[in-house]
């Protein structure tokens, strides 16, 4: 009887739980509400970006899109002048594509790539751990089917509002999204 009991209250608290979680991110408006940790660990609140347009990646090492950080710190020496920026966020749950440490990646990031905007800690995007920023991500601009993020360098741009306006799939390349930023800089 406690065994069929626990087999079906396991189920309905985890949907409890979704429940609540997704109740709570779309209540949020923008992003300013969210504090992360930046790569050598200190609290950020993103409300520091207010008024920016911002474009906000889920990044890896290790991948076959890890080239992508040079078209990344293009757009942002493109454009930081102008109230851009990129917020790298680093995740490990796709082929465990970024292993290494918050000092190994910003070492990686900085000698390969020259990366020079903010990176952050690592953090899940996907599953019961996701972080509750992209918890408010995929649920602001969710996708037809499975709203998981689909793998390593998929892009959110926010306006300067704070709010998401675009989705970009892993395979649209940093250049691909100049009109775009120039459309939301205006």
């Amino acid at each position: 009887m406690k065994t069929m009991y626990i087999k079906t209250m396991i189920p309905f608290m985890l949907l409890l739980s979704v429940t609540v979680m997704n109740g709570q991110t779309n209540r949020v408006q923008n992003i300013y509400r969210f504090q992360m940790n930046n790569i050598n660990g200190q609290k950020i609140p993103l409300s520091d970006y207010k008024g920016k347009v911002v474009l906000i990646v889920n990044t890896a090492s290790k991948c076959g899109f890890t080239p992508q950080y040079a078209g990344l710190e293009q757009l942002y020496k493109t454009y930081k002048n102008k109230g851009f920026v990129v917020l790298g966020f680093p995740c490990n749950q796709f082929a465990n594509q970024e292993p290494g440490t918050s000092e190994q990646i910003k070492q990686f990031c900085m000698v390969k790539y020259g990366v020079t905007f903010p990176m952050f800690e690592k953090i899940e995007v996907n599953g019961m751990d996701t972080n509750p920023l992209y918890a408010y991500l995929k649920s602001t601009l969710p996708l037809q089917g499975k709203n998981d993020i689909r793998w390593n360098f998929e892009k959110f741009l926010i306006n300067k509002d704070g709010v998401p306006v675009k989705r970009f799939a892993p395979n649209i390349k940093p250049k691909e999204l100049n009109n775009d930023i120039e459309d939301l800089l205006k």
